[in-house]
Parts: C-alpha cells; sequence; structure tokens
C-alpha cells in the first residue's frame, strides 16, 4: 500500500481536523488522523491554543457521554449517576499542589508566569535522587584516538556527541553509543533503523533529522536549566510526592530519548537501579514486531508538539503533573471478614463498548500497571499500559523516579496529557494521529486526568487466584490504589479487566474484588469489558443479585473463601488445572445466597463453614474492624472510614514529617514483607506444592488428613494457616525468609575496597563517581 502524503492531503481536511475538539473518538477526528498520517509535515498548520492544549475551535457546549451508538452496550445506572449527577470534573482526586517536606515542587510556587520557572536548590548524588547526566560528578572513561582512556565529564561527552551533524538513523545511533561505550557492542537499533529504512518516506525522515532531532537534541541539553533541584526517588514504604512542570518532563524524556541517564542501562540484580524500570530509550530502538514502530511514532509525535523551534516557543506545554506514591502496610488495611458495607449501594455502569481512557473523563482511571512502572512500553509490549503510556507519553517519566511496587503500594498519576489517538491493541496497534486534548485544568495547572497504577499477581496455574491469600493480596491492592484522602467524596473509579490478560486473572474474580473494594470506599464504578457482552451481562447480573438480595462485602467475601476451599479440594483431587469453567464461580455464588434466603438449616453453611475455619482469631485489630463495621455505608461515611483506616495519610495533606520518621516506619513495614519476586514466587510454588503433596495421596483417610492440615490453625487464635505460614516448611534456605531484602549500598559501591570484577557494567560506567 503506497504510503499517504499529509503535506498534499491536510490542508483540505484542516477544516475537518478543527471542528473536533476532543480526541474522544469523534469520527471527523477519526476521519482526518487516519488520513494525515504524517508525523511532522505541516506542524504550522495543526490547531493550536495559548495554553498548548486546548483547541480555538472548542465551545463551551457539554459533550454527549451517552452516545446513542453506545446506548445499547451498557448496564446498570448512567455515566451521569457514577458522576453522582455532577459535572464530570467536579470532584478532585487529589488536592493543590503544596511543597513540603513529603511533596516535592520542581518549579516555584506560586506559579507567576507559563511554563512554570524551575525552583532552585543545591544539587545532590546520591542513592536518594535520580543522578542527573549533567551533575558535576556524573563521569565517563572517554576514548582516545591511540587506544588509551581518559575519565570525563559525561555531560561534556554527551553535548559534544550531540551537537555534531546527524543525518541518518545509523549516525544518531553512533552519536549514542560515543557516551555509552560499553554497549557499543550491544546495542543495535534494528527499530529505530526499520523505521526510518522501510515505514516512513523519504520527506519525513528528511524532516526529522533536519528539523525534529534538531529540536529534541536542543531540549535534551537544556537539562541544567530546566532542572535546577535535586529529583527525589519515590522509594518503597514511602509515602511521597513529585510534581514538575511539563516542559521539565519534556526534557527530562528528551534525555531518555538519546539514552542519556547514568547507571540506567543494566537490571542487574546487584545493580543500583535493579529495583526500578527501565528509562533509556535503547531497548525499544533494540526491540521488534509492528506495534514498535507505531508505539515510536507516537513518542516522536509527542516531541513535535512540545519541542521549541529556534524562533517559536508557543508549543511549549505550560502545566503540571504530579506523581504520589502511596504505601500502606498490612495492619493498617481493612479486615475484609467485618466490612458492612453493601455491595448493591454502589452506583454500577458496565459497558461492553469504549475504553477507560475514553469513556472514564473525570473519574479515577485505572492503569493494569506492571510492578515496574510501564511495563514493556520500552520494549514489546503494547498491552493497555503501554498503550496509555504511549498515547500520554509524560507518564513514562514516572519510570525515572518510581521504585517498583510493593505489594501494599500503588502510585496515582495527574495532569498527563494525551498527545496521540491510536486504533487497534497488542500487535493490531496503530499510531492514527493527533489527539488535542481538551481535558480542563485543575487549580494547580494539572490536566483533570488521575490514572492509578496498581500492578496485579502473574498467575502462572489460573486455579491460584482463588486461594485466600492471594485473593486478599488483590484486595488490598485495589484498596490502596482506590482509597481517596480528600476530604470530599471521591469521584468514581473506571476500570476493566484488571490482570486479566497475559496475567492469567479470571475477569469474573477481579470485577468482583474491585466491587468490593468500591464498596468499601463508597466510589462508584464504571467498569469497560472490551467488548465482552457475556461477561457485562454476568456482571450486572450478579450486581442485582447484590441489590434484591442486600449483600455485604464481608457475606461476599465468606463466599469466596468457600469457593477458595471447594477450588482446593478440586485441585487436590485433579492435580491437572481445573476444568470449572469461570461462570461456575457466579452460579457458585447464587447458590449460597440462596441457601442464606432459605434458612439457617442448610442455608448456613458457607458462612458457618467460614467462621469454623476461620476461628475466633479472624478479626485482627478488632477495634478498629468493629468500629469501622458499625459504620453507616453512605458514601462521604466511607470515605471518612478509609481516612480513619490508614493511618499513614497522603503526602498532599499532612503536616511535615522528619525524613527519620517515615525511614523508621519504612523499616517496621518492612519487616512485615517479603521481596516482590520472592514473595509471589513462593506464593505460587506454596500453592503448587500443597495441591501437589495433597494429590499424590489416594486414599480417602489420608486425603481427609492432608485437607486438614491445609486448615491448620496457629497459636490460641485458631487463625487459618496462610500460605506465608506455610512458606518457612517449604523453602528452609532462606528463599521465603521474611526478612526483608536490603537495598543496595549505593554508597559502598563508590568506594575504592570494591574490586573492578565486582563492580557490575553501569557501575564500571560510573567507576569515577
Amino acid at each position: 500500500m503506497p504510503k499517504l502524503r499529509s503535506h498534499l492531503i491536510f490542508p483540505i481536511l484542516q477544516k475537518v481536523y478543527q471542528s473536533s475538539a476532543h480526541c474522544r473518538g469523534a469520527s471527523a477526528s477519526l476521519l482526518t488522523n487516519r488520513l494525515g498520517k504524517g508525523l511532522w509535515l505541516n506542524s504550522a498548520s495543526m490547531s493550536k491554543s495559548p495554553d498548548g492544549g486546548i483547541s480555538e475551535m472548542e465551545t463551551e457546549e457539554e459533550p454527549e457521554y451517552l452516545a446513542d451508538s453506545l446506548a445499547d452496550s451498557w448496564r446498570g445506572v448512567s455515566m451521569e449517576a457514577i458522576h453522582r449527577n455532577l459535572r464530570p470534573f467536579e470532584l478532585e482526586n487529589l488536592p493543590p499542589v503544596t511543597a513540603g517536606n513529603l511533596h516535592r515542587v520542581m518549579y516555584q510556587l506560586p506559579i507567576r508566569e507559563t511554563p512554570p520557572r524551575p525552583y532552585q536548590l543545591p544539587g545532590k548524588w546520591d542513592s536518594e535522587h535520580v543522578r542527573l547526566p549533567c551533575a558535576p560528578e556524573s563521569k565517563y572513561p572517554r576514548e582516545n584516538p591511540d587506544g588509551s582512556t581518559t575519565i570525563d565529564s559525561r555531560w561534556d561527552m554527551i553535548e559534544r556527541a550531540l551537537l555534531q551533524p546527524i543525518e541518518t538513523s545509523e549516525e544518531l545511533q553512533a552519536a549514542i553509543i560515543s557516551y555509552n561505550t560499553t554497549y557499543r557492542d550491544q546495542w543495535h537499533f534494528r527499530a529505530l533503523h526499520q523505521l526510518f529504512d522501510e515505514e516512513l518516506d523519504e520527506s519525513e525522515t528528511r524532516v526529522f533529522f533536519e528539523d525534529l532531532l534538531p529540536r529534541i537534541i536542543r531540549l535534551a541539553l537544556r537539562l541544567p536549566d530546566l532542572i535546577q533541584s535535586p529529583v527525589p526517588l519515590l522509594k518503597q514504604h514511602k509515602n511521597v510526592s513529585l510534581s514538575l512542570s511539563q516542559q521539565q518532563i519534556s526534557c527530562l524524556l528528551a534525555n531518555a530519548f538519546l539514552c542519556t541517564f547514568p547507571r540506567r542501562n543494566t537490571l542487574k540484580r546487584k545493580s543500583e537501579y535493579s529495583t526500578f524500570p527501565d528509562i533509556n530509550f535503547n531497548r525499544l530502538y533494540q526491540s521488534t514486531g509492528p506495534a514498535v514502530l507505531e508505539k515510536l511514532k507516537c513518542i516522536m509525535h509527542y516531541f513535535r508538539r512540545v519541542c521549541p523551534t529556534e524562533r517559536d516557543a508557543s508549543n511549549v506545554p505550560t502545566g503540571v503533573v504530579t506523581f504520589v506514591r502511596r504505601s500502606g502496610s498490612p495492619e493498617q488495611l481493612v479486615d475484609w471478614s467485618q466490612s458492612v458495607a453493601p455491595l448493591g449501594h454502589v452506583p454500577l455502569h458496565v459497558n461492553a463498548e469504549g475504553t477507560i481512557e475514553d469513556e472514564g473523563i473525570g473519574l479515577l482511571q485505572v492503569d493494569f500497571a506492571n510492578k515496574y512502572l510501564g511495563g514493556g512500553v520500552l520494549g514489546h509490549g503494547c498491552v493497555q499500559e503501554e498503550i496509555r503510556f504511549v498515547i500520554c507519553p509524560e507518564l513514562l517519566v514516572g519510570k525515572l523516579f518510581t521504585e517498583s511496587l510493593r505489594p501494599f503500594e500503588s502510585l496515582v498519576m495527574l495532569g498527563a496529557e494525551r498527545y496521540s489517538n491510536y486504533t487497534g491493541y497488542a500487535g493490531s496497534f496503530e499510531w492514527s494521529g493527533n489527539c488535542e486534548d481538551s481535558t480542563p485544568r485543575d487549580s494547580s495547572g494539572r490536566r483533570q486526568t488521575a490514572i492509578v497504577a496498581i500492578d496485579a499477581l502473574h498467575f502462572a496455574q489460573s486455579h491460584h487466584q482463588y486461594r485466600e491469600d492471594l485473593m486478599e493480596r488483590e484486595l488490598n491492592k485495589a484498596y490502596i490504589g482506590f482509597v481517596h484522602w480528600m476530604v470530599t467524596p471521591p469521584p468514581g473509579v473506571a476500570t476493566g479487566n484488571w490482570g486479566c490478560g497475559a496475567f492469567g486473572g479470571d475477569s469474573y474474580l477481579k470485577a468482583l474484588l474491585q466491587l468490593m473494594v468500591c464498596a468499601q470506599l463508597g466510589r462508584p464504578l464504571a467498569y469497560y469489558t472490551f467488548g465482552n457482552v457475556e461477561f457485562r451481562d454476568d456482571f450486572h447480573e450478579i450486581w442485582l443479585l447484590f441489590r434484591n438480595e442486600g449483600t455485604t462485602v464481608h457475606q461476599l467475601w465468606s463466599i469466596l473463601r468457600s469457593y477458595s476451599m471447594v477450588m482446593n479440594d478440586m485441585c487436590c483431587k485433579e492435580p491437572r488445572e481445573s476444568k470449572a469453567s469461570k461462570q461456575n464461580l457466579y452460579d457458585f455464588i447464587r447458590d449460597e445466597l440462596k441457601k442464606v434466603k432459605d434458612g439457617p438449616g442448610e442455608g448456613a453453611s458457607a458462612e458457618a463453614g467460614i467462621s469454623k475455619a476461620a476461628g475466633s482469631g479472624e478479626g485482627k485489630s478488632e477495634a478498629k474492624s468493629s468500629a469501622s463495621a458499625k459504620s453507616s455505608p453512605e458514601l462521604n461515611q466511607h470515605s471518612a472510614r478509609s481516612q480513619a483506616t490508614i493511618t499513614q495519610q497522603s503526602a498532599d495533606l499532612l503536616p511535615a514529617q522528619s525524613s527519620q520518621d517515615n525511614s523508621n516506619s519504612s523499616e517496621d513495614q518492612a519487616i512485615l514483607m517479603l521481596s516482590d519476586d520472592e514473595e509471589a514466587n513462593a506464593m505460587m510454588q506454596a500453592a503448587s506444592l500443597e495441591a501437589k503433596s495433597s494429590g499424590e495421596i489416594s486414599n480417602s483417610s489420608t486425603s481427609a488428613k492432608t485437607s486438614a492440615s491445609a486448615t491448620k490453625t496457629v497459636g490460641s487464635g485458631g487463625r487459618q494457616l496462610t500460605l506465608l505460614d506455610m512458606l518457612d516448611s517449604h523453602y528452609e534456605k532462606g528463599s521465603a525468609s521474611k526478612r526483608p531484602r536490603k537495598a543496595p549500598d549505593c554508597s559502598k559501591a563508590e568506594g575504592s575496597a570494591k574490586s573492578r570484577k565486582e563492580i557490575d557494567v553501569d557501575d564500571k560506567d560510573d567507576l569515577v563517581d
């Protein structure tokens, strides 16, 4: 198929394009974007607004949130009810930006000019802050013509390499390699070469190297001017916030595009940043597959939108983005067996069409995250999280400073702008043109788009997800993501089949878990099934049943725990993967609710069985839980209860705490947890070992004995033995140790006492640091 030339067709369609102010998939905008595929040509003809986002052609009319074409696609309540019959952006997800010990603001407050001016503080080169390539301490060995090496300033090397003429992708690769010489024989930018050699036509390639790449380089080299204070790392076990201007983010991403960040090119277990996502784009340039090229188009289109020219800076974005890391601990979360929140009181809108980012405006939008933020966005991955990060590239900067998420942690991102439209998913993903984001800004200058990253568990065997410990882990993960820190009523949650793709989750179960959390927190729920009409109807019907029967969170939790036992028995008798269909879960729930309704005879089997297995010790933190259980289920009171449940308040709301206090709290929490990899793997393996050992015993008496051991109690409280309790017996050599894995001591890594053989690749690069 011949390539379309945007410079020929774009002027004809310009009026059509401008008539579509919002990028929510309107037909006129989509037509223009599908035809006008040019990435950088005629950039001057694009409609712009004074703030760099909203089109001048916009009107004050409210968008139609319930389009006629989607009228038959949803069940439950309307989106107006999800918005509590208010305008979509009346309820806020985060308070205004206020600088403090737990909220670092990288620009000057109050904002007196746009874009905001950088805030100035002395630089830091340590393990608590991003190591910037322009820092005086950043050194790198430079190769001389005679074969010798000289320790040089990394930033000087970067400037020399990038200020040379670069006219091809091969020359761009050579420039990047010149200040990353350790990887000369490892980095081969196949995707980058393919994009320019095979995908784009000559005119687009020429415009990139003659216009856009020099703009990206100029923006990257402004790093010392735009980032004038240390960028803190959002580390594990801490409630911390970070706000940056969109201009500062664009500068950091330009450096990531050019692979300038030191010590971020290896993910070896003992490297300094082994618990952080990758940030330099080298892995993306080396990946294969059609989606990789489309992701590159999205990113390059973003730079075309935000990089100023030498004579015109009117396209520089003027807003702000805030990243909030939320961290809890096991004893601070909800005792689900005590919650009396009614499930049927949750306003539910379940839709088989639409996407979270398009239909969930004004709501808390869920990112089906990897524990390493962004997942495979800088590789070959291209599903929900990766797509969101390339159409809203400002989210990518979170990979620079966000340590991997712990089981009781989430990350909220507020203010990221959308720059691209797209079609398809995974292998069929395609960039489909420009998006003018008309989302209004809040009082702090942030687009009112709130996204929460919560990572689901990966189930190699699907029946493991029905185990009580693992269901509770997912409940707590959703809770720490959905909890609302403000006294105002919380906006609704827009979510879908969280962790149900490659991670092997059951959408029928995950929907119930998220519904339970929304009931506990008093948040309306908009659920998108991504085309699954049967599941839409099933989920809606079970919600109607909950509403009619007055089912509460603790009742459903009891039923799920009963189902866990049934599934465990099935797997013990049949070691192979259970043949039970996903629909059986909802049938089981209906049967158990019917038994409860019919009477206390046979009818109370599920709850009685659970209570017997759990014993009197089930109610951990009993005083707190009973107070919570007696709370009214009204929405505003749910918000108050959720704030009382987690004592570590938002960094935006709490008075300043000393770093020493925060550190001590982190240590206490760490004792209770395993490292991410050890925890998830050990829990799965313990489940497999238990199922296998039970399956090997054939006679009924031994099977009964094995079944009893699965519900063995610990201590006088009679608590059911959990997977974490089983770990020590399965892993005596320490793989299941509950002692936290200590973070690498970066200061030791820099010391001269460390031998060169012990230093990993990136440490070699920065040996002189």
